[in-house]
């Protein structure tokens, strides 16, 4: 796996992601619930941003934050050219169906749909009128043209997340996010997957943020993100200089 490019300046007028003092609060029947405790995070386009720390930190949550699936209880985001404190539910939909790529752990394929089907959908979706001409293409940068008429059951775990790669890149995301892409997934398959992951972000030029456990995969990237209780505790520059906040 290699990635290897110059890290933009940092420069938070420019940032494609922006959080300020961000919390998240859950109501539970032990009484509120923390998960997010003032995080502040700036990310420039074009940068690679690995997220870890212990399970139940709030990497996840993070993520749904950014992606615009939770809203957050307190703080600014501003990711992708949009204040998503502004806008309704709808408006949220359409803003991440353009500019937002999600690649899960689970792949989240829809099992009565072929591999072209699944891509095209979110295309589609979005009023694309070459939406199928633009999943073939997206199958085939992840060498899957041989397989667009399969179901994902007829396909192998390592083909299910090439496929939730090429949904997820179709629609030429401003912001790639991917939750554990390699979780299900074997060592040498994984590798494959993430290599795909970081050339096409490299090919799209999206900004590409994920969670990994995988200190490896996490090396690959401009800067680590380490999280801890819901704070971001450290920072690791791309030449591993630590910065504590």
């Amino acid at each position: 796996m290699a990635s290897s490019h110059a890290t933009p300046t940092a420069d938070a007028s420019q940032s494609i992601v922006r959080l300020s003092d961000v919390h998240l609060t859950l109501a539970s029947t032990a009484g509120p619930v923390n998960i997010l405790r003032g995080i502040d995070l700036s990310v420039q386009p074009g940068e690679r941003i690995g997220i870890v720390g212990p399970s139940g930190s709030g990497k996840s949550t993070l993520l749904a934050v950014l992606a615009g699936l939770e809203r957050v209880s307190g703080g600014q985001v501003h990711v992708a050219g949009a204040d998503l404190n502004d806008l309704n539910e709808d408006r949220l939909a359409l803003w991440r169906r353009s500019r937002v790529g999600i690649v899960f752990q689970s792949f989240h394929l829809i099992p009565t749909m072929t591999a072209v089907e699944n891509v095209a959908l979110p295309l589609e979706l979005a009023g694309a009128a070459d939406a199928m001409q633009r999943a073939r293409d997206a199958l085939k940068q992840v060498g899957l043209s041989h397989r667009e008429t399969h179901y994902p059951a007829q396909l192998s775990g390592g083909e299910q997340q090439r496929v939730a790669l090429a949904r997820a890149v179709a629609p030429r995301p401003a912001l790639l996010l991917a939750d554990e892409p390699t979780g299900n997934l074997d060592g040498s398959t994984g590798h494959a997957i993430i290599d795909l992951m970081f050339g096409e972000a490299a090919r799209l030029n999206s900004t590409l943020i994920l969670i990994t456990h995988d200190e490896a995969l996490a090396a690959l990237c401009d800067r680590v993100v380490r999280i801890e209780d819901g704070r971001v505790k450290m920072i690791e520059q791309h030449n591993q200089t630590k910065a504590a906040v």
